[in-house]
């Protein structure tokens, strides 16, 4: 048993492209030298999946969560606002257990700007858009390759 994460990019039409990790790990080192043309001007959707793997067979999906990707006019990915969301992600999440501990009485205005750059980052697929993503993490439908 063992597990794995797949990592897919969502074009304006719903087709599913299959983003190898190491791909995106080299986008958000060098974007300048890994560029996207398909992505080109657009704000897409990536979906990572993380799936159980059985005798290297993904068996089931255990987790997915879903986050938006920057592109420029040539299709370089914005490492910059795909961290700054993921930062503010984990901020949104820790801040209410470190606000607790805070005497709230004391504290006249409310900071929601990590939450709502967080929510920037974010989508919520449909259930069909949901299914297809399941179903290709789980190498039951077919989808194009980056």
């Amino acid at each position: 048993m063992g597990f794995s994460c797949r990592k897919f990019l969502i074009a304006r039409d719903d087709t599913l492209w299959q983003l190898p990790t190491t791909k995106f790990q080299r986008m958000l080192r060098e974007p300048a030298n890994h560029c996207l043309s398909t992505f080109a001007g657009q704000r897409a959707r990536m979906a990572d999946v993380v799936v159980e793997l059985v005798a290297r067979e993904p068996v089931r999906v255990v987790r997915t969560t879903f986050s938006i990707l920057t592109f420029d006019a040539e299709g370089c990915l914005d490492p910059g606002a795909f961290e700054k969301q993921q930062f503010a992600l984990a901020e949104s999440v820790v801040a209410p257990v470190f606000a607790a501990s805070v005497d709230e009485s004391k504290q006249p205005v409310v900071d929601a700007s990590a939450r709502f750059i967080a929510q920037g980052g974010q989508w919520v697929p449909t259930r069909a858009l949901a299914r297809a993503i399941d179903e290709a993490a789980l190498g039951q439908r077919r989808c194009l390759r980056l």
